[in-house]
């Protein structure tokens, strides 16, 4: 099995315009009881893809490819998971806006900034990366591999202090 480039690329493209369509896009009318969870849903989602990563980490560091290859398939799933969850909330939920005052306010801010910009980064990269491993270029896996964990590692992280500092202010 192969990802093409074109696929990557039109993945790669069509997640952020789809994210950045929410905010222009009218909301869609769903009742909040089945929407008000989700948050804290992609809050545990990301913390869960955060040590399924590390421990994939852990795996592949061991020798152990099949369970680095299972438990990595599952952070791609649960990433999937993430955004259909995402996209849900905010294509029917006004922006919640942060209300934390003084430095806490530029840690947010700068959190959420680094958030958002690596979490575009990170599409491509994880489906460049996942596309080596599965074309078995292991050598080349293993190179953007050492970009792509980092990235997502922080971006998974980020998503939970994310929705712990913004919790307190959704409605």
């Amino acid at each position: 099995m192969k990802l093409s480039a074109t696929v990557i690329i039109i993945i790669s493209i069509f997640i952020p315009l789809a994210i950045s369509a929410l905010y222009l896009a009218p909301k869609i009318d769903l009742d909040p009881k089945y929407t008000s969870f989700l948050p804290t849903l992609n809050a545990i989602v990301n913390g869960s893809t955060t040590v399924i990563l590390v421990l994939a980490f852990l795996a592949i560091r061991r020798g152990n490819r099949k369970l680095h290859m299972r438990l990595m398939m599952s952070a791609l799933i649960l990433s999937i998971v993430f955004l259909i969850s995402y996209l849900t909330y905010h294509s029917s939920t006004e922006e919640t806006k942060f209300g934390g005052e003084g430095a806490i306010r530029y840690v947010y801010y700068f959190i959420l900034l680094t958030h958002i910009l690596l979490a575009g980064i990170i599409v491509p990269l994880v489906l460049l990366t996942l596309n080596r491993a599965l074309t078995e270029k292991f050598d080349k896996h293993r190179k953007i591999a050492r970009i792509t964990l980092p990235i997502w590692l922080y971006v998974s992280t980020t998503g939970v202090l994310v929705y712990l500092l913004i919790s307190p202010y959704y409605s």
